[in-house]
Parts: C-alpha cells; sequence; structure tokens
C-alpha cells in the first residue's frame, strides 16, 4: 500500500488528496484560528493510499515555493519498480500530478529529484535497467506544471569488461542560470573494479551529455557519492560522498569548475572515533562563501549526525557540529544565510530528528522530531521555503495499514 500523510497544525488546513475529507490531528482541531506558533511548530503532514507500495527518497520545492515535488520507488501488481515522481500543493498538500518511468529493463528506482531555477522543469536522476549494461545512471525531466516527460538519458561507466558493472546515481543539481544538470554517485571503475564517484554533467534543454568526472580515493577502495551542490554564481559544483583513506569510510568532499569540471579541490574528514563516517549530503550557502556537509560519524557507542562547514575557495574546514544518536541524510541553508537545517533519523529506524545550527559557529537552536503512527520511520530530504518560514521535511513512515511517504512542514 501507499499513503502520503499529511497533518496540518494552527491554521493550515489539511487538503484531501482522495476526494474524501480532509483528516486533521488532534493538535489541529484544538489549535485555535490565529494561534502564534513557535520554533518547529508542525504545519502539516498527509498520507495518499495507491494499490502498490512505495517510499519516498527525494523532496524539492519550487522557486516561487508553490509546489513541492516528491520522488520514490513504486511497485506495481508485476513488482517491477518504477520511480513515481508526484507534485503536491506546498501551501496544502493537495495532489497536483503523478509521473511514473520505469526504465529500459527491469524498472527504475529514483534517488534524487530538482527543479529548475525558473520552476518549469523538474528532474530526476536513480538507477535504471539499461539496455543490455545492468544498472545505469538514469536521469529524467519532466515539465514541471503537467508532470510530462521531455527526455531520459542513461550513464554506464567503464567498469572492468564484464558490461554489466553497477552504475547508481545518488544526487542531483541544477545551475543556477538554469543551463545545466549535474548528477553524481558510484560507478565501478576500469583499473581497480572498486566503485568510484563519477559525476555527469548535462544541458537542462536536451540531456546532451556535457562531461565526466571520476574519483579514486587515496585507498584505491571503496569510493561512492552521494551528493552535489552548486555555487549561487554557479562557477562551482560541490560533490561529498565516502571514500576509504587510511580507515575504512570518511567524508570526501571535491569542488568542480561547473564549465569544464576541473577539479579544484578536495577535503576529508574522519570522525573523533576513527569509526565509519558515512557523508550523506551538501549545501552551499546562499552568498557562496560556506559549504555544509552532514551524514553520519561513528562515535564513541553508535553513529551520530556529523555536520562540518568549509570555506568554498579553499576548502579549508570552518566547524564540526555533532548530534547524538542518529544519522543524517539531509541539509539545507536558510535564504538569509543564517541557519542550517539537517535531518535524518535514529540508527534503529524509530523517528525523524531535525536539528537547525547557527551557520556561523555550528552552534546548536533546536530540535523538532516526528514519530509517525507506528513509531517506525526515517527523514531522508529537508528543503526551505523562498520566503525562509518554513522547512519542509520528507521521508518515510509506517502506518497501520502499510508504509508511507511522509512529508512534515514546520515553522523554520
Amino acid at each position: 500500500m501507499r499513503w502520503y500523510l499529511l497533518v496540518a497544525a494552527v491554521t493550515v488546513t489539511a487538503a484531501t488528496l482522495t476526494g474524501s475529507a480532509p483528516v486533521r490531528s488532534a493538535s489541529a482541531r484544538a489549535a485555535a484560528p490565529g494561534l502564534r506558533a513557535t520554533a518547529g511548530t508542525q504545519l502539516w503532514v498527509a498520507r495518499f493510499r495507491a494499490n502498490d507500495l512505495s517510499l519516498s527518497d527525494a523532496m524539492a520545492v519550487s522557486p516561487d515555493g508553490s509546489r513541492v515535488f516528491v520522488t520514490g520507488e513504486s511497485r506495481g501488481s508485476r513488482r517491477t519498480g518504477a520511480a513515481q515522481t508526484v507534485a503536491y500543493s506546498a501551501a496544502t498538500g493537495r495532489l497536483l500530478w503523478a509521473s511514473r518511468y520505469r526504465g529500459a529493463g527491469n524498472g527504475s528506482a529514483p534517488a534524487a529529484v530538482a527543479v529548475s531555477p525558473g520552476g518549469r522543469k523538474v528532474f530526476v536522476t536513480g538507477v535504471a535497467s539499461g539496455w543490455g549494461t545492468g544498472p545505469d545512471y538514469a536521469t529524467v525531466a519532466y515539465n514541471a506544471a503537467t508532470g510530462r516527460q521531455l527526455w531520459a538519458r542513461h550513464y554506464h561507466g567503464p567498469g572492468i569488461g564484464t558490461g554489466n558493472d553497477a552504475d547508481s546515481a545518488s544526487a542531483m543539481a541544477v545551475s543556477p542560470g538554469g543551463a545545466m544538470v549535474f548528477v553524481t554517485g558510484t560507478s565501478t571503475g576500469r583499473r581497480t573494479g572498486q566503485s568510484d564517484y563519477a559525476t555527469v554533467a548535462y544541458t537542462a534543454a536536451t540531456g546532451r551529455r556535457l562531461w565526466v568526472r571520476r574519483y579514486n580515493g587515496p585507498a584505491n577502495g571503496l569510493d561512492g557519492a552521494t551528493a552535489v551542490a552548486v555555487s549561487p554564481a554557479g562557477a562551482t559544483v560541490f560533490v561529498t560522498g565516502t571514500s576509504d583513506g587510511r580507515t575504512p569510510g570518511q567524508y570526501a568532499t571535491i569542488a568542480y569548475g561547473a564549465a569544464t569540471g576541473r577539479q579544484l579541490w578536495v577535503s576529508r574528514y574522519n570522525g573523533p572515533g576513527n569509526g565509519f563516517d558515512g557523508a550523506s549530503a551538501a549545501a552551499v550557502s546562499p552568498g557562496g562563501a560556506t559549504v555544509f556537509v552532514t551524514g553520519y560519524s561513528g562515535g564513541r557507542s553508535t553513529n551520530d549526525y556529523a555536520t562540518v562547514a568549509y570555506r568554498a575557495g579553499t576548502g579549508t574546514q570552518l566547524w564540526v557540529s555533532r548530534y547524538h544518536g542518529y544519522e543524517a541524510e539531509s541539509a539545507a541553508v536558510s535564504p538569509d544565510r543564517a541557519t542550517v537545517y539537517v535531518t535524518g533519523y535514529n540508527g534503529l529506524g524509530g523517528d525523524y530528528a531535525t536539528v537547525a545550527y547557527r551557520a556561523a559557529t555550528g552552534r546548536q537552536l533546536w530540535v523538532s522530531r516526528y514519530h509517525g503512527p507506528a513509531n517506525n520511520g526515517g527523514a531522508c530530504c529537508v528543503a526551505v521555503s523562498p520566503a525562509g518560514r518554513t522547512v519542509f521535511v520528507t521521508g518515510w513512515s509506517q502506518g497501520r495499514t502499510g508504509y508511507a511517504y511522509a512529508t512534515v512542514a514546520y515553522r523554520s
């Protein structure tokens, strides 16, 4: 079963996605109209049921703040996966459209979604079966207003000659001018047979490939990119992920020139416990001076959020902040550059945990947690409205009758 969960609080009304009456939480019913909300107050969450199983993987907000796009894997009656992308009204949660992409072989699974600066196109990337090449990067462009597919492109890496080596895209970003789309992920290398970072640049209008850059870490071991971000001026692309070094698993963040793919710098982070450190997300400050990387880092007894701030021009580390007992999956920066939001879940998959930090220093400002109906779920993505007043978090949540997309809005 698939569900989309919407809960309204304070003065926001939950809109139905199925044609039936909206379901409101007890907190929403009790809230008086016009009640002033405090920081971290939940605004809405909604669930939508269909006749297959779907789990959300990524979310993006349109530049004008009017729409929220969520993508994830959806399995139909034949149990083959497809990329299911849906558009919501950001104000009410009303479903606007839904589109599916299956790929050439046995289906596809998306990992990321991004919106063009003008708001006219939506791009989704992930993994899909290729034409005799095994798993490939699969990147699809849609009309943002209607969900109509505009183009689809696959990328298969060099591998080691088997013809079926794995390539899986995990993240994407669009240049500020809207002309280029950048996709990154994990791709089997030719010489080592181990996974490398592989970053691909496309033209946004047609999907024409512009360049490909690969990164093999110092240990010649396992390297996998998980996130990509672009500087506000569009000149630099930042890629982060996990790379083997002197200890297995470290953050490795790379800066590339956007036009040519030339490597500018590489910075690595190894946590204090010398455990496995996996970067999950990267975000650039609106002014372009700072890059924020977050993920999970081995602590004394469990994984922690580990959020690292770097100087964008040089890769110099500015600060590190840790949040105990959870694994971070996504980060976003407020439009006024003052706040960094990080979301994720505890290691046992119990609930969402969203943390706000002071961008300049890494000082924690607030933490807000969300428990689903079955107290089992995990957040994957966070985004901020253009005005900076609302923070959106999405992920998966187990309900009373199955799993769900669960999307939550907070007052920032």
